[in-house]
């Protein structure tokens, strides 16, 4: 039993290290122009001791990561008010606040927690906006993103995604034996909280979401090649989709979540095919002499984008399912690749190349306007926030591999390094369902 025990203290021991060494801080570069000023005042905690998590400082930071609000700083705070009766506006209009958030934190049954808030027009002196949000107290992260989701709808009319989540790849180098060790990584969309899913000291690449976000796939060379998996979250069962010489990359879920979009080469040059999940059916889709890759369904399942060297340089396709055409969608450049769609099905995201340099741009469908976002020299893996408004990507920062983020509009970025290691291949989770 002793044995045991330090066995089991070990492997916790491990798993809080392997944790930290994933984690991901926030290093805020820009912001937008004439931010919004708003104060997020500390929730009042509603029992004896501490709360176990400072909700304010979450919601204070999604809120600036936006790049669209400018906090007010807690040492300027006049009054620290829990409730409407609390409130004098002439104490925030002298700090030049716009916006007021105010809330309360409250134990509830079985280690639950809820957090009570309200939103205050300063200059209008009105309260605007209240509501609730309520879980296990071991998610109270959540819990405050959630609320941040709500306040950031309410002012700029977009849904928040600040309640999403992030996979991505870290690489530490030089473990035993010289060999690099994979960890398939998955954290809060502010990179905290960071869970290990799996470990390799072979590569790990391509995570994907199912549209449900209850599953990810991901390219694995534990078998000695490349092969595509999915995983439960929940259970953390695993179940190889591909064996075939060759290529096996890139897994991208259809928006119904019952066909996965793949590039293998086992008919020789990599081709997207269409994998049935319930059958294991696959269709080739482009049968083509070229180069076909990164696969990326547009949002209503309708077509699919990919990158093809077909005419004689990387560049983004479009392909209808129905008619089975094929049509070319970028042409500014010499190299356009690794295409991700938004939501909204108008603006694209992708890498492309400028000046010797692969950034990040966006393409807009309908008015074909290519826009760079980042003027980095190395930008790859584009990822976009579900509510269109951030782009998330792999990027060099000195000799380390990071993770960076640009507004789609390019007036916010921010960088997240881990604490060790590389990180590369992100991929934003779809909007959660609240549990």
């Amino acid at each position: 039993m002793k044995n045991l025990a330090v066995a089991l203290l070990n492997s916790l021991l491990l798993c809080a290290a392997l944790a930290a060494r994933a984690e991901l801080t926030i290093e805020i570069t820009q912001g937008a122009d004439n931010p919004t000023a708003v104060a997020v005042v500390p929730f009042a905690w509603q029992a004896a001791g501490t709360a176990p998590e400072d909700v304010a400082q979450v919601i204070e930071s999604d809120l600036t990561r936006s790049g669209q609000f400018a906090p007010v700083a807690r040492t300027d705070m006049l009054g620290l008010p829990s409730t409407q009766e609390e409130v004098f506006y002439r104490d925030w209009r002298a700090l030049e606040t716009e916006y007021l958030l105010i809330g309360k934190a409250s134990p509830q049954p079985n280690n639950g927690m809820r957090l009570d808030y309200e939103l205050f027009d300063v200059l209008r002196q009105t309260r605007v906006f209240s509501g609730f949000e309520s879980g296990p107290a071991s998610d109270a992260r959540m819990l405050a993103h959630r609320v941040s989701d709500k306040v950031y709808e309410h002012l700029t009319g977009v849904r928040g995604a600040f309640a999403t989540r992030l996979l991505y790849v870290s690489v530490t180098r030089g473990g035993e034996g010289n060999k690099d060790y994979y960890r398939l990584t998955m954290s809060d969309s502010d990179g905290a909280r960071p869970v290990v899913l799996l470990e390799s000291r072979e590569p790990l690449l391509a995570p994907a979401w199912a549209p449900d976000a209850v599953q990810i796939a991901y390219v694995s060379f534990e078998t000695g090649r490349p092969a595509i998996f999915r995983q439960d979250l929940a259970t953390g069962k695993r179940e190889q989709l591909t064996n075939f010489k060759g290529l096996n990359s890139a897994p991208a879920w259809s928006p119904d979540g019952r066909t996965m979009a793949m590039v293998l080469s086992k008919d020789g040059n990599p081709d997207i095919y269409l994998m049935d999940l319930a059958t294991r059916q696959l269709t080739n889709i482009s049968n083509n002499y070229a180069i076909e890759t990164e696969p990326a369904w547009m949002p209503d399942g309708k077509s699919l984008l990919f990158t093809s060297d077909r005419g004689g340089k990387p560049q983004i396709y479009r392909y209808d399912l129905a008619s089975k055409a094929t049509k070319r969608i970028t042409y500014e450049g010499n190299y356009n690749a690794r295409a991700r769609v938004a939501q909204d099905g108008r603006n694209v995201v992708l890498v492309h190349q400028q000046d010797g340099n692969f950034q990040i741009a966006v393409l807009d469908l309908v008015t074909n306007r290519l826009v760079t976002l980042t003027s980095t020299a190395l930008d790859e893996s584009p990822s976009i926030a579900p509510n269109g408004s951030m782009v998330l990507y792999a990027t060099k920062f000195g000799d380390r591999g990071i993770l960076a983020a640009v507004s789609v509009d390019g007036g916010a970025k921010f960088r997240l390094p881990a604490r060790e290691g590389d990180v590369r291949e992100p991929a934003w989770s779809p909007f959660l369902t609240a549990k």
